[in-house]
């Protein structure tokens, strides 16, 4: 086991493995190639596992085993380095419509950058993210990690509605609004894609691991792949 990584107690029934202090892609493949490997180790003792940036929490059932047997699974799941490699998830594309008018901090942005707009949609659009976490939100997923130049902090006050759809970006992440809600993240557009659909399967696009491309497309591409206008942001 790496001397980074680390188990804790979480719960009467739950363990939290860490994987290191920062996200990093490869932390990422770590926690995914140890999500694959529990379910196999555990079997009917496992009851759910919960990947994050640089964390996996692992449910068990309290009346089948022990913590002390679960560590011993995690251990065997953390020192096996089979095919470790293999752990770059599904590539999934994701349209975008950059604008100032679907986008209403994209050119604020820009000039806090230093950037034309031009450049800051080619930025967005250069880096293939990875999922590191899906939550806030059912369908919420923190795609790191942006451009550099593309670096900006959150809102100074939080807007009250975002817009399903509203591409965004804080810090070093990027991602996009499953739903109505309020935010604090900088917009710079809109995907017509629903990032979460309850009646669907799967009922998201993305799941943590998988890599993500976002590709411009016009007002019009928007409104025939789907994609609704938001009237008021506010």
């Amino acid at each position: 086991m790496e001397s980074q990584t680390r188990i804790q107690v979480a719960g009467e029934n739950a363990l939290i493995i860490y994987f290191g202090s920062v996200a990093s892609a490869a932390i990422s493949a770590h926690v995914q190639h140890t999500a694959r490997l529990l379910p196999e180790l555990m079997g009917p003792h496992l009851i759910d596992l919960i990947p994050s940036y640089a964390s996996l929490l692992v449910l068990f059932d309290p009346l089948s085993c022990e913590p002390a047997q679960v560590c011993h699974w995690i251990e065997q799941a953390l020192e096996d380095e089979t095919s470790f490699g293999d752990t770059d998830g599904t590539l999934v594309e994701l349209p975008v419509w950059y604008s100032p008018e679907s986008g209403p901090d994209l050119e604020a942005l820009a000039t806090g950058a230093g950037l034309s707009v031009d450049e800051v949609i080619q930025l967005h659009q250069a880096t293939e993210y990875r999922v590191y976490a899906i939550g806030f939100a059912p369908g919420f997923a923190y795609l790191g990690e942006v451009d550099a130049r593309l670096t900006t902090p959150r809102l100074a006050t939080p807007r009250r509605r975002v817009p399903q759809g509203a591409v965004a970006i804080a810090d070093r992440q990027t991602a996009v609004y499953p739903a109505p809600s309020p935010g604090g993240w900088n917009l710079i557009g809109l995907c017509p894609t629903p990032m979460f659909n309850p009646h669907a399967s799967p009922s998201m696009p993305v799941s943590v691991g998988d890599r993500v491309r976002f590709t411009a497309i016009d007002r019009q591409q928007f409104l025939d792949l789907g994609g609704q206008l938001p009237g008021e942001i506010r």
